[in-house]
């Protein structure tokens, strides 16, 4: 069982000198500090329309300068070249095992879409199963295609296939897409590479092979009950297919291969294999998954350094990257300078991503370096919560007030990262706490999520209707997720 944190004196923290200022002496003053900071994030992000990464930069600075930081300590000095700062290693720190693993995962999920193999997925699994569970089949192919792409790159490739399901049956088009979306957003939130759980794994310290089981295991009954909630709710909200997004469908698949023939990338006649698609996406899981268990089952051998070997992730998603390049490119007729075309343009959109990660992990030193961690650990454990439910209550206002489940994370897992340094914590309980803080960066999807609209956008639903369908489907994956880990907990 895990321990709940229990009730205990508060630490006294040593004041800082030589900062620019400190608001009160002691940990009140901290305490109230942290409290500033955030709704400072919140009023930036939320108010001043503030991109997160300045806004995250911008607090990290105010906080560690209110909680008696010194200049030094926060940017380093000229002369010492060789001191790295507060900013600097707290950038550096989660880059360094984020951004390899981002990198990879983003190209890979760019050869799989560019390939067509997204498309024979769907068709295959609907093939499989028949009109009556397209729904089933199109939870499944949210599931397992969006284990390797975005959540929005998910929707841009798979909703013309939801139209085609929604427009031969006569039904809700929530019949289709909220399953989808539920498959999608369940792997974004709780499974590696996608940026968040990779973060949080990043910022406390544990292996990504735990952070994928956990994510299966937790994400499976909650995928399971969106499913339940799409098949209800779609009986009971007629929303028609969109006619205008899917004419606007059909011109961005045409200018998407016009764009791969003027990069050389000529459409091939030869259809990707259902199995080839689900080896390349398994591959990294697995190797990652017997990696961790290698190092709980076998004495230290050679074989358990080979297998280690290839099961770190950046091994395994190299090696997966390459099995794309080779099954799905060159034996298909693709040159290596269309390979190199569309893994170059995929990465792209991946720099917000990575400056946003990186300044939550600078948020989470200057939080440890100024002490204001300790005094928040301090004061969570007089609350007397356990851990896990802090991080699901913590991740959830964060994702409410400012939207962004990635800021909702790596804020969090920047926050709770001295709870779990303290105690002797289990690999696998840690693994639990992320799922918790992924499960309440989801909940209640709205209006300030840039996820809500492009739902909205792209399915043709009205506002009040998204809020009906889309926002109640996200609040029950997290509540489910959050549930699972929760009762897991008791037993690791």
């Amino acid at each position: 069982m895990s321990p709940s944190l229990a009730a205990s004196a508060p630490a006294e923290t040593p004041p800082h000198t030589g900062g620019l200022l400190l608001l009160v002496d002691g940990t009140a003053g901290l305490l109230l500090t942290a409290a500033l900071g955030i709704v400072l994030l919140l009023f930036l992000i939320i108010r001043m329309r503030l991109q997160p990464f300045v806004a995250l930069l911008a607090v990290s600075i105010a906080v560690g300068l209110a909680a008696g930081l010194s200049v030094t300590e926060l940017f380093g000095t000229v002369q010492k070249s060789d001191a790295v700062s507060t900013i600097e290693s707290g950038m550096g720190g989660i880059l360094g095992h984020v951004a390899i693993i981002i990198g990879l995962g983003t190209m890979l999920g760019a050869i799989l879409e560019v390939s067509g193999g997204a498309e024979v997925l769907a068709k295959r699994l609907l093939g499989l199963f028949g009109e009556q569970r397209a729904p089933l089949a199109m939870g499944l192919t949210g599931l397992i295609f969006g284990i390797p792409v975005f959540f929005d790159v998910g929707i841009f490739v798979l909703a013309p296939i939801v139209y085609a399901a929604a427009k031969r049956s006569g039904k809700s088009i929530l019949l289709y897409c909220l399953p989808l979306l539920a498959g999608l957003s369940v792997t974004h939130a709780f499974l590696p590479p996608h940026p968040g759980p990779v973060a949080a794994a990043g910022l406390l310290n544990v292996d990504l092979g735990w952070v994928i089981l956990m994510g299966i295991v937790c994400g499976l009954p909650a995928v399971v009950a969106a499913w339940g909630y799409a098949a209800w709710v779609g009986r009971r909200i007629f929303v028609p297919v969109p006619q205008d997004m899917v004419e606007a469908a059909q011109e961005a698949k045409q200018a998407v291969v016009d764009e791969q023939r003027a990069a050389g990338v000529a459409p091939s006649e030869q259809p990707v294999s259902l199995g080839t698609v689900l080896g390349i996406i398994g591959t990294p899981l697995v190797l990652i998954l017997a990696a961790t268990f290698s190092s709980i089952a076998l004495d230290p051998s050679t074989l358990r350094s080979v297998i280690e070997f290839f099961g770190n992730p950046f091994v395994a998603l190299t090696i997966a990257l390459l099995l794309a390049y080779y099954l799905l490119g060159i034996r298909r007729g693709w040159s290596r300078k269309s390979l190199e075309t569309v893994s170059t343009a995929s990465l792209k959109p991946v720099g917000n991503i990575l400056l946003v990660v990186g300044a939550g992990g600078v948020f989470g030193a200057v939080l440890k370096a100024s002490g204001v961690a300790q005094a928040l650990s301090d004061t969570f454990h007089d609350v007397g919560l356990p851990v896990l439910v802090l991080s699901y209550l913590i991740s959830v206002v964060l994702r409410v007030a400012q939207g962004s489940a990635t800021v909702a994370i790596v804020t969090t897992a920047g926050i709770v990262a001295p709870l779990l340094s303290e105690g002797d914590h289990s690999q696998a309980f840690v693994a639990l706490v992320i799922m918790a803080i992924s499960a309440g960066s989801i909940v209640a999807s709205h209006v300030n999520d840039g996820g809500f609209w492009m739902v909205a956008k792209y399915f043709g639903i009205s506002e009040r209707d998204t809020l009906k369908t889309w926002t109640v489907l996200e609040s029950a994956l997290s509540v489910a997720g959050f549930a699972v880990a929760a009762v897991l907990s008791l037993f690791v």
